[in-house]
């Protein structure tokens, strides 16, 4: 029996997609009921929107909202940009691209709480260029080097999330730039355009599409992780993950709502960017038509 094109895909992607309704769905229902004050093993509670109103009004929870925000965008947009600039570069090695693309991948294998102990004893006071920075002279002492860890803007937290995502950038980019790229560039090449024309017009255009979807995933990703601001961040402001943890934590389970209010308001404005870019993407496709 032929089934239609589009039920054939459903068919296919039904069971991946109950696993991820029946956990991811199920998580975030919850955590919107307990938002709005569903706590049945307390006496007393009630349906409100308290929880929602008072972290529009903690000056706390806006100091980290604009933290999220700086250190989301920054790491994604220094990923995206290196991790381009990456790809064309191993493009360009010839018999050792497949060697240096295997010595890139392995960077994806290293998990993100790993990554931030290394920039921790990296970047650190105690850290070793702090040490590196004393022996040629530059500091009398280790303590006298700049404080790149739990400083006020994310220094350390941006180089961490650069780090770890610029090598997962390079390999969409690389994936992108395929053979029809190369006879795309020749053409171009033929036709009289010169370097910069051909990497304007041609190649960054044909690595727009993938790049975004990388973009999109990894900012996703900096703006609801926690581990790596809660080691390298302060305390306060914190992430918007770190708030949400910290409430969770507390001991006083009154402070739950607060918790995940702020969970459902980092998965909204996950969704809300998902949403963008698809909207994106459909209004180009219409364009290209």
């Amino acid at each position: 029996m032929n089934l239609p094109r589009r039920l054939r895909i459903a068919l296919l992607l039904a069971p991946a997609l109950t696993v991820v309704a029946l956990f991811f769905g199920a998580g975030v229902v919850q955590a919107a009921a307990q938002s709005l004050g569903y706590q049945p093993y307390l006496d007393g509670w009630r349906w409100s929107t308290d929880a929602y109103v008072a972290l529009w009004n903690d000056p706390a929870v806006r100091a980290s909202f604009a933290l999220t925000a700086r250190v989301s965008m920054l790491s994604t947009v220094l990923a995206a940009v290196l991790g381009v600039a990456l790809a064309l570069l191993l493009r360009r090695l010839g018999r050792g691209r497949r060697w240096a693309a295997g010595l890139l991948q392995t960077d994806l294998a290293v998990p993100h709480l790993v990554g931030a102990l290394c920039m921790l004893l990296l970047l650190g006071q105690s850290g070793l260029l702090s040490r590196l920075a004393q022996g040629v002279g530059m500091t009398a002492a280790p303590a006298d080097f700049p404080g790149l860890t739990a400083d006020g803007f994310g220094v350390a937290v941006i180089a961490e999330y650069v780090w770890k995502e610029t090598p997962f950038i390079a390999v969409v980019a690389l994936g992108a730039l395929g053979r029809a790229t190369a006879e795309l560039e020749g053409a171009a090449a033929v036709l009289g355009a010169r370097p910069w024309q051909r990497m304007r017009h041609v190649t960054l255009p044909l690595l727009a599409p993938a790049v975004l979807a990388g973009s999109v995933l990894v900012l996703a990703f900096t703006a609801g992780s926690y581990e790596v601001p809660l080691l390298l961040g302060r305390p306060y402001p914190a992430t918007l993950p770190v708030v949400a943890y910290q409430l969770y934590r507390d001991t006083d389970l009154g402070s739950r709502p607060e918790a995940m209010a702020v969970a459902v308001v980092i998965s909204a404005l996950s969704l809300a960017v998902v949403a963008g870019y698809v909207a994106l993407v459909a209004r180009l496709a219409r364009r290209s038509v």
